[in-house]
């Protein structure tokens, strides 16, 4: 087995180059560690806090439209940035960088309170595109924290312990996922307040409450950490291998951002922009082999533990964000948990993320191995994904918990050995975009696998929704969206249920309309096989004022018949047909005046006064029919509600084992990639060596 040498050869991995880190005293050390780790949750904070203000937020600044914005704005700068932070710290030291991420941050933060204030008028062209502006500064700050902050505990903490203080920081993340939403809510909700006579949303203190915390971290890093640089910063800056990067990044993480929601995977967009990246990456790999200080050396992944850690580190977040994302859908929409109650749930999954992360840093620290740790987390990981490819409709509450605690315990050290492993086997002067590049690698897993996963479960929802769902005459495609199904639940409706109402007033409108002697309509209605064959046969027929006109003048020609042929009693008998005027008309009518000229004159004004009752009486058949088929549709539609209740839950339950079926067969090419990572002795510092001396 072999690791690279800082020259990027091959060396043997029996016995590797000791620790050679700056000598830090342990109690500057913890105030360093301190805080990084209060930064560092600030940023896992603002990926997670910012989801349940978003409601508040749309309504006061308007931008709907710009909704998904907010977060693909951090998401683009922060990823974009990082192996660009991690190259510079290498060359100018940890300590600036730092200082200027957290700086960059902090003024993002307190600039993202300050959207849609009056003063800022319209800059930027609102207050909704202000704050997508300022959330890509904050992007730009937290990447560099994300990539020095790790990097710093490379460069202060010797391997064999590190896994102990890498484990803790990887909790910061699962900490951060159960805290965020919890924080955002309650400052959103309680947190308005009046200051000086303005008033503060409560949705500003989201991005507020980051800056007295980061200001006391910024002036503990200010004062207690040194410059930590490893090289002379003499080297060049690869601003070209940087500008491609972005080139290369930007276009991709669009592209799988509105690949199949925004724009169809095989819109000129879409393709224009995956190709746009491609021919970036080329123009990337071809630059970094011929400038003298690259600002990603393509010679680190000659080192197998970089390049294999990486590529299981991938592929292992590409199925961890999957399940994430899609479990508190699944449990909304086929258990009819609520979302704060699925937000809850996902409790269980943190507990034992969070401890697996720190006790799997212990034992590293301990067996002074990592690879078996990493193989035994992706086994505990791929049991947890295969307990949830049994999952259904009938799943409770608690058989969510425990294969959530299983999960958990197989993420946590996915979280942060991959990472130790790879600063175990860099050298030392290349700790620093080494990192960063394994923090690159990882968000783009986790990027691509959303939109693999949201691609999966549309397609596959597609297929099995019409096997369980009513077909609706009338009604239109069904079409699947997961905005509106992560809205269902017990009791609830989803997006195709709702469809039903609409698609029977449909029907309803066309059969009024044929009622009420549409041709077009009526030729529709015919075609409704739902529809009763009696109602079927007034339409035929023309309709009700057809029906009611014939029925007038069969009812004119009796008392015709009778005031001029017949006699009182036949009138008599006839005249209680009639409407009441008329029906007067003839009551108080002399038997002798029956068979007379005066009666065939009578007979012409009832034959007219029964026409002109014609559109009254129409329109009253009209009611009175509309009356019973909406009746009959009530009872219909809650019928066809619960069926597409039930077809839904069980349509998602299909799709969404699928899913996990997908991921637990990602998640296994992972554990398999994992085994091939070479296990290199865990550096320690030698005693009685004294460590470089860190600058200030």
């Amino acid at each position: 087995m072999t690791t690279a040498t800082p020259s990027g050869q091959e060396a043997s991995l029996v016995a590797p180059a000791p620790f050679t880190g700056f000598d830090i005293q342990p109690a500057q050390r913890n105030v360093i560690l301190g805080a990084l780790l209060v930064v560092m949750l600030l940023t896992a904070l603002d990926q997670t806090i910012v989801s349940t203000a978003m409601p508040k937020i749309i309504a006061q600044l308007d931008g709907l439209s710009l909704y998904t914005w907010v977060t693909t704005a951090y998401l683009l700068t922060s990823t974009v940035m990082v192996p660009i932070y991690g190259k510079l710290s290498d060359m100018f030291g940890r300590k600036p960088i730092l200082l200027i991420g957290v700086s960059i941050f902090l003024l993002g933060s307190a600039l993202c309170g300050l959207s849609g204030e009056a003063f800022l008028g319209n800059l930027f062209g609102g207050g909704m595109t202000q704050l997508v502006v300022f959330r890509a500064l904050q992007g730009l700050g937290g990447a560099a924290i994300m990539s020095t902050t790790f990097a710093v505990i490379a460069d202060i903490i010797p391997p064999l312990e590190r896994g102990k203080f890498t484990g803790l920081f990887g909790a910061v993340f699962g900490l951060s996922s159960v805290v965020g939403p919890l924080v955002g809510g309650f400052l959103t909700d309680h947190g308005t307040a009046t200051l000086l006579g303005h008033t503060i949303e409560g949705w500003r203190w989201v991005f507020y409450v980051n800056l007295p915390l980061g200001l006391i971290s910024l002036a503990l890093v200010t004062r207690f950490m040194p410059l930590l640089r490893m090289g002379n910063g003499t080297g060049k800056i690869d601003f070209l291998g940087a500008a491609l990067i972005v080139a290369t990044t930007v276009p991709l993480l669009l592209a799988l951002t509105w690949g199949g929601s925004t724009y169809a995977w095989d819109s000129a967009r879409i393709l224009g922009l995956f190709a746009l990246s491609a021919a970036s990456l080329i123009a990337f790999l071809i630059t970094e082999t011929r400038v003298k200080d690259p600002i990603l050396p393509l010679t680190l992944f000659k080192n197998r533990v970089f390049s294999v850690s990486n590529v299981a580190s991938f592929i292992i977040n590409m199925a961890f964000l999957g399940v994430m994302m899609f479990l508190p859908l699944f449990m909304q929409t086929v258990l009819g948990i609520s979302a704060t109650n699925s937000g809850f749930t996902l409790l269980p999954l943190m507990a034992g993320l969070i401890v697996s992360s720190i006790v799997s840093g212990q034992l590293v620290a301990r067996l002074g191995k990592y690879r078996p740790v990493m193989i035994g987390g992706g086994v505990i990981l791929l049991i947890g994904a295969f307990s949830l490819t049994s999952v259904g409709v009938d799943t409770t509450q608690f058989g969510i918990v425990w294969r959530m605690v299983i999960l958990g315990l197989g993420l946590g050290p996915a979280q942060s050995l991959f990472t130790l492993a790879i600063q175990n086997a860099v050298p030392r002067e290349q700790t620093g975009v080494a990192t960063s590049a394994s923090q690159f690698f990882r968000q783009m897993g986790s990027t691509i696998g959303l939109a693999i996963f949201g691609t999966v479960l549309t397609t596959t929802l597609s297929t099995e929704l019409p096997k369980y769902l009513p077909q609706i005459p009338g009604m239109a495609a069904q079409k699947v969206d997961l905005g509106s199904l992560q809205g269902a639940g017990l009791g609830g409706s989803t997006g195709i249920a709702d469809q039903i109402t609409a698609a029977l007033e449909k029907q309803n409108t066309i059969i009024e309309a044929a009622l009420r002697g549409n041709t077009a309509a009526a030729t529709q209605a015919l075609q409704n096989t739902t529809l009763p064959a009696q109602l079927k046969g007034v339409i035929a027929r023309g309709g009700l004022p057809t029906q009611t006109r014939t029925a007038v003048e069969a009812q004119a020609a009796q008392i015709i018949a009778a005031l001029t042929t017949g006699n009182a009693q036949t009138l008599n008998t006839v005249a209680q047909s009639l409407p009441e005027p008329l029906k007067t008309q003839l009551a108080g009518l002399p038997a002798s005046v029956i068979g007379t000229p005066a009666a065939a004159a009578l007979a012409t004004q009832i034959r007219a006064g029964l026409e002109a009752q014609i559109p009254a009486l129409t329109e009253q058949a009209v009611t009175t029919t509309m009356t019973q088929v909406k009746a009959t549709t009530a009872t219909a539609a809650k019928e066809l509600t619960a069926k597409i209740e039930q077809g839904t839950r069980l349509g998602f339950s299909a799709s969404v084992r699928h899913l996990f079926w997908v991921s637990f067969w990602i998640i296994a090419l992972g554990l398999i990639i994992t085994a091939f990572v070479p296990e290199v002795p865990m550096r320690e510092q030698p005693k009685g060596e004294t460590p470089a001396t860190p600058a200030h």
